[in-house]
C-alpha cells in the first residue's frame, strides 16, 4: 500500500543525506517535498500540516544541527513523528467485564465485516479465548450464511439466527447460548448499509445498550482513503467506538487512512487486514508501520509470523538436516508451505530490513502459481523419489509431469535448482560462506 510514499520519502532522504551539513534552507526544501508526498498519499491536509510543523521544529533543533550525521537524524525524527501520529503503541481489544464479553463489529456494507469476524475469532482462539460468532445482519441472508460457513471452516460455534429475528434479540439470545457452550467471547457481526443513515445508527445503538459490549470496532475499507476517516468520525460520534480495523491494506491504495485516522478521531487502529485468507489479520503497531513506510522493514512482525507457523522440534530437526546435507525435496515442500502461510513473498521480503530498498528485489514479481506448481510436482513423486532425487530417470519424470499437470522441462528445472542448492549447502558446511564459488546461486 505504501510503496509510492516509501519511494518518494526514500528519494527525499537521499538528498538530505547528501548534504554534509543541514541548513534551515535545505531542511525547508526537503520538508516541502515530504508535504507533497504525504498529500499525494491521501493523508488529511490538517494532519500533514501538523506533522510537517513538528518535524521542522525538531529538525532545526540541536539534536540534528549538532549531529555528525544530520541526514540520518532527520530520518529518525520523521520515524518518531509518524509513529506518534499513528498512536505510538499497539492497543489491544478490550475484553473486560462479565463473561461472556461481547465485541461488536460495525461498518458499512462491503467493508469486510463478516470475513473480519472470522479473522478475529481465529486471533482470539490463538490467545486462548473461546469465541462465539453471532450473525446479526438480518437484512442480507447471504451474510448469515457466509458467517456460518466461516464458523464451520475455522471450527468455531455460531449462533443459529434467521432473517425474521430482531438483531437485538439475536445478540441477547446468543449470549445465553454462549454461556451454555462455555464460550467466553461473542463476536457480533452487525448489519451495514451502503451509506450511514439514522436507521442504521439507531439499530446499532439499541444493540450497544442491550448487550453493553466490552469493545466496539469499526471495520473500514482502507481503499476508500479519506472516506474511511470520515466514516470513522460518524460512527464514533454515534457509538463511541473503541478502535478501527482497516481492511484491504494489501491493496494498491495510497495509505492516507492509516496515517490520518488516529489524528482525526483520536481512536486507534487496532488491526489491519492484509489479505483474503482468514489468517490474514495483523495487530497494528504504529512503530512497525512507520518502519515499513520508511523502507526499514519490520523484523518483529516477520519473526512473529515465522513463529506462528513453525514448530520448535521441527526447526531443530531441519537445522540438523541442513548441517548434514540431508535436506530432502519433502523437507523443501514442507518449508515452502510454511512460508506461504506467512503471506505473499513480496510482503515477507518487505518486512526484512534492507531488502525493501534492494532494487532487484523491489521490482521482483513472484508468481505464487509457480509455488503451487512446485508443490504439485513434489506431491506427484513417490516418498522414495522425494528422499533420493537421483533415482528420478526419464520415465519417472514423464510420470511425475503427467501426475502434476506440468512438463518434463518443469521437473528438470526443479531438480536442477534443488541439486544446485544442495551443493551450496555442502560448501557452507565445509568452509562457511567463503566456500561458495562465485556466481553459484540456488535459484
Amino acid at each position: 500500500m505504501f510503496d509510492s510514499l516509501s519511494e518518494k520519502l526514500e528519494n527525499i532522504f537521499k538528498q538530505l543525506k547528501g548534504h554534509g551539513k543541514l541548513t534551515e534552507k535545505n531542511i525547508e526544501e526537503g520538508l516541502k517535498e515530504v508535504r507533497m508526498a504525504l498529500l499525494e498519499a491521501d493523508v488529511h491536509y490538517k494532519v500533514v500540516k501538523k506533522l510537517v510543523a513538528d518535524i521542522k521544529e525538531r529538525s532545526l533543533g540541536q539534536e540534528v544541527m549538532a549531529s555528525l550525521t544530520p541526514g540520518h537524524q532527520v530520518i529518525k525524527i520523521v520515524n518518531d513523528e509518524l509513529t506518534r501520529l499513528m498512536g505510538s503503541s499497539h492497543q489491544e481489544i478490550v475484553l473486560s467485564g462479565s463473561v461472556p464479553v461481547s465485541i461488536m463489529l460495525v461498518g458499512l456494507q462491503g467493508s469486510g465485516k463478516t470475513t473480519t469476524a472470522g479473522k478475529i475469532a481465529i486471533f482470539l482462539r490463538q490467545k486462548g479465548r473461546k469465541p462465539f460468532l453471532v450473525p446479526a445482519d438480518v437484512y442480507r441472508p447471504a451474510a448469515i450464511d457466509q458467517l456460518r460457513k466461516i464458523a464451520e471452516q475455522i471450527g468455531v460455534p455460531a449462533f443459529e439466527s434467521s432473517v425474521d429475528m430482531d438483531p437485538v434479540d439475536i445478540c441477547l439470545k446468543a449470549k445465553t447460548t454462549a454461556q451454555k457452550l462455555g464460550c467466553d467471547t461473542l463476536i457480533l457481526d452487525t448489519a451495514g448499509r451502503l451509506h450511514i443513515n439514522e436507521e442504521l445508527m439507531a439499530e446499532l445503538s439499541r444493540i450497544k445498550n442491550a448487550v453493553k459490549p466490552s469493545d466496539i470496532l469499526l471495520v473500514a475499507d482502507a481503499m476508500t482513503g479519506q472516506d474511511a476517516v470520515n466514516i470513522s468520525k460518524s460512527f464514533d460520534s454515534s457509538l463511541d467506538i473503541g478502535g478501527v480495523i482497516l481492511t484491504k491494506m494489501d491493496g494498491d491504495a495510497r495509505g492516507g487512512a492509516a496515517l490520518s485516522i488516529k489524528a482525526i478521531t483520536n481512536k486507534p487502529i487496532k488491526f489491519i487486514g492484509v489479505g483474503e485468507k482468514l489468517s490474514a489479520l495483523e495487530p497494528f503497531y504504529p512503530d512497525r508501520m512507520s518502519s515499513r513506510i520508511l523502507g526499514m522493514g519490520d523484523i518483529l512482525t516477520f519473526i512473529e509470523k515465522a513463529q506462528s507457523v513453525s514448530d520448535e522440534k521441527q526447526a531443530v530437526e531441519l537445522e540438523r538436516k541442513l548441517r548434514k546435507s540431508q535436506f530432502t525435496l519433502e523437507d523443501f515442500r514442507d518449508q515452502m508451505g510454511q512460508i506461504r502461510k506467512m503471506g505473499s513473498i513480496s510482503e515477507i521480503l518487505g518486512m526484512i530490513p534492507g531488502l525493501g530498498k534492494n532494487k532487484q528485489l523491489k521490482n521482483l514479481q513472484v508468481d505464487e502459481k509457480e509455488l503451487v506448481k512446485i508443490e504439485a510436482i513434489i506431491n506427484s513423486m513417490t516418498p522414495m523419489e522425494r528422499r533420493q532425487y537421483t533415482i528420478i530417470n526419464g520415465n519417472r519424470r514423464k510420470r511425475i509431469a503427467k501426475g502434476s499437470g506440468t512438463s518434463v522441462q518443469d521437473i528438470n528445472r526443479l531438480l536442477k535448482n534443488y541439486a544446485q542448492a544442495m551443493k551450496i549447502m555442502k560448501q557452507i558446511n565445509k568452509g562457511g560462506m567463503r566456500g561458495i564459488k562465485r556466481g553459484m546461486l540456488p535459484f
